[in-house]
């Protein structure tokens, strides 16, 4: 293999304006479609494109075609066992979160399962109950139906026990959590996703995790604390469970941790030999059995007062009316509940999508979760999205497609019909043992707040900007802040970018940066100010000749008295910059880069030619384009000619002093028609006559111009 000091390339061609290119290389135009065409287009059915939809649709017809019996079967069936037993234990884990009965925590497992079985692209996530939408859920449910005092004036609220008012808003959230999901979906917006960044969802998932830590206090230290809801809960929720602190339950406290430290031992050994293991050891279903065990041995319900699960009803309950009150309450709640449980899903699905090679579709998944979630909350299920540690579960088993979920679904099946009230003696103290033990991951979030503010500071303040208000002012606002926060930055980042200057390599058409070359702020405004100067001095001189204390010698304008003639800033202020500068009357031409007489002093031009890379604006308004055209038109008129590269020819904005032949097609075609049009004399005035500004979003941000990026913006001059 050559060394990279050994490779060459040498390319032979002529310097093209874009002009000239387009003289040679004429545009090929293709006919675009009408408006008309399209619709007729959209109500045409043909067997090919019924097909594809269907398809598109329910994209279990396509993996299910090549599902390998003999090679997926059995993966998927021991997969299917070992996430269904996890699923088990986080729904009514989960549910707890959402304050209300734990059974309705295995409903999430089920019904959600059995839809996106059919309509979901992903083939390796577990669909379920999360423990964000969970706590989410709960926020909401405590609202309307607090703990202490009436719940809110709801007609549907008439004749039920406060139970019955709290499973009638969770179904009620879940299903309009659906609707807003399968409405995105149809029309097509999965790309909305793009604007919750990484360290965005970074930042609230772990203050989500602070919120879930914090609301299973009560479980571990086995108090009474009310739910309490909005800004500062989570204040209120740890000054009321400290003050009840002697309070504390011993059998729940030493219970939840002995489950917490054996727990996370063990899972540090599943992820430390995963290579050497089979499967990873199931220690929380293990520990689920033993204190299940322990607690029906000594009655810790009855002799200790420990809070258990209680009676799981072995049916399903029928279905439910979706409230319409509800439904106006919980709306503002409801949109960030179905944006966030897409993101998360989306993205870990994503995750596996890589890894094993195949394609998921954003805007069919938010069809999958939306049909899941309308699906689940007709049967009182929670708000259903993915967990990424259930979501391993099934992964790491060896589940090869959603088959393992519909089995895992199974599992929730049986349990809920058939051994349920094995369940029942189980502390939920280890309910929320096992709770805090899977928050590990999104708590360890936190350290990548030193990485973010090393790397890119902008990212960090968002990291910790929505942290924090999501910890204080809830998560709800907390996401909308976070939103803010990156609006702002992009904003920020457009406004104050970086600049730099680009130096030639010599017998190259490399430019590399070179911050100590000049001063570029210094000609941000320099057009403006140079112009007006320029225009002031000329009515100056004029107005000396007039009066004869200019005269003309052969060394040009030499002044008869000492001081110029002052001029009002009044009258200096009314000059007309959109006007070139009135040379006429005058007997000489003015040379503005050497000394004037009687003291006039103008800043001197030191540049002949600007070069604007246009190849990093995607888009310019038509105020961007009226601000250009008059930048442009200031640099011209102070003997700056102007050039634009890598532009949309599309962009129109000529007249008699912006011509067409600005534009080129690279910054080194600009720079060798510079060269011919201006010879230096030697390598010094080379780099002193022209500078190539590779970036024109900070010269556009001084005039007062908006550009919109594809990328963010790193400028360069």
């Amino acid at each position: 293999m050559l060394r990279p000091s050994t490779q060459r390339y040498s390319v032979t061609r002529a310097l093209y304006s874009e002009d000239t290119f387009e003289d040679e290389h004429a545009k090929v135009y293709r006919q675009h479609k009408r408006f008309l065409h399209h619709v007729i287009q959209c109500f045409t059915c043909t067997s090919e494109r019924a097909k594809n939809t269907a398809i598109s649709l329910l994209p279990i017809i396509g993996w299910m075609k090549t599902y390998s019996i003999k090679g997926w079967l059995l993966n998927d069936i021991l997969s299917g066992i070992s996430t269904g037993l996890v699923a088990v234990l986080q729904g009514l884990a989960f549910s707890l979160l959402a304050s209300i009965s734990t059974w309705y925590g295995l409903y999430a497992a089920f019904f959600p399962v059995i839809m996106y079985f059919f309509l979901g692209t992903s083939r390796h996530i577990s669909v379920g109950s999360f423990p964000v939408l969970s706590l989410m859920v709960g926020a909401v449910v405590t609202r309307l139906v607090p703990d202490e005092g009436p719940p809110a004036n709801i007609t549907a609220f008439e004749g039920l026990t406060k139970e019955e008012q709290r499973i009638l808003v969770s179904a009620s959230l879940t299903f309009l959590v659906g609707l807003f999901q399968l409405g995105m979906g149809l029309l097509q917006v999965g790309f909305i996703v793009m604007y919750l960044s990484d360290t965005l969802i970074s930042g609230f998932t772990t203050a989500a995790a602070v919120h879930i830590l914090v609301s299973q206090l009560k479980f571990i230290l086995g108090l009474t604390v009310p739910g309490f809801s909005g800004p500062l809960s989570i204040i209120y929720t740890l000054e009321s469970a400290f003050t009840q602190i002697t309070s504390t339950n011993i059998h729940d406290l030493v219970t939840s941790i002995v489950v917490m430290v054996t727990v996370l031992g063990i899972k540090e050994i599943n992820d430390r030999f995963k290579s050497k293991l089979p499967v990873p050891i199931p220690i929380e279903i293990i520990m689920t059995v033993i204190a299940c065990g322990v607690s029906y041995a000594f009655n810790f319900s009855e002799n200790h007062g420990v809070d258990v699960v209680g009676k799981i009803p072995n049916t399903f309950e029928s279905p439910i009316t979706p409230s319409l009150q509800v439904f106006q309450m919980t709306a503002v709640e409801a949109f960030p509940i179905a944006i966030v449980g897409f993101a998360v899903a989306f993205a870990v699905a994503k995750v596996y999508s890589v890894k094993h090679d195949y394609v998921i579709d954003g805007n069919q998944e938010l069809i999958a979760f939306g049909a899941s979630n309308i699906f689940g909350g007709a049967f009182k299920s929670l708000a259903a999205s993915t967990a990424l540690s259930r979501s391993a579960v099934q992964e790491s088993t060896g589940g090869k497609t959603q088959v393992a979920g519909l089995l895992s679904a199974i599992i929730v099946l049986v349990v809920i019909l058939g051994i349920g009230f094995l369940l029942e003696p189980l502390p939920k103290s280890v309910l929320g043992a096992v709770v805090i033990v899977n928050l590990k991951g999104m708590l360890m979030q936190v350290v990548t707040v030193l990485y973010l503010w090393k790397k890119d500071r902008p990212d960090c303040i968002v990291w910790m900007g929505t942290c924090l208000a999501a910890i204080f002012l809830g998560l709800d606002l907390g996401l909308a802040v976070g939103l803010g926060l990156e609006l702002l930055t992009v904003v920020f980042r457009a406004q104050f970018p970086r600049c730099c200057v680009l130096a030639n390599i010599s017998g190259t058409d490399i430019y590399r940066d070179r911050k100590d070359y000049v001063n570029v702020s210094v000609l941000t405004d320099a057009s403006s100010l140079i112009l007006r100067k320029r225009k002031k001095a000329v009515k100056k001189i004029k107005k000396m000749i007039k009066k004869g204390e200019l005269t003309l010698t052969s060394n040009g304008l030499q002044a008869t008295c000492s001081m110029p003639i002052e001029e009002s800033e009044d009258e200096s202020n009314m000059e007309d910059l959109d006007k070139p500068t009135d040379y006429s009357d005058l007997p000489v031409q003015v040379n503005w880069n050497v000394e004037l007489p009687a003291n006039i002093r103008v800043p001197p031009v030191n540049i002949h030619s600007l070069i604007l890379d246009f190849s990093v604006v995607s888009f310019l308004d038509i105020s961007a384009l009226e601000g250009l055209k008059a930048a442009i038109k200031e640099f011209i008129r102070i003997n700056v000619d102007i050039y634009i590269v890598g532009c949309d020819r599309t962009v129109h904005f000529f007249d008699d002093e912006i011509k067409t032949s600005i534009f080129f097609l690279t910054i080194h075609d600009a720079m060798l028609f510079i060269h011919e049009s201006h010879p230096p004399k030697t390598v010094s005035e080379k780099m002193s006559e022209v500078l190539s500004w590779v970036n024109l979003l900070y010269f556009l941000q001084d005039m007062k111009i908006e550009v919109e990026t594809d990328t963010k913006p790193e400028t360069r001059f």
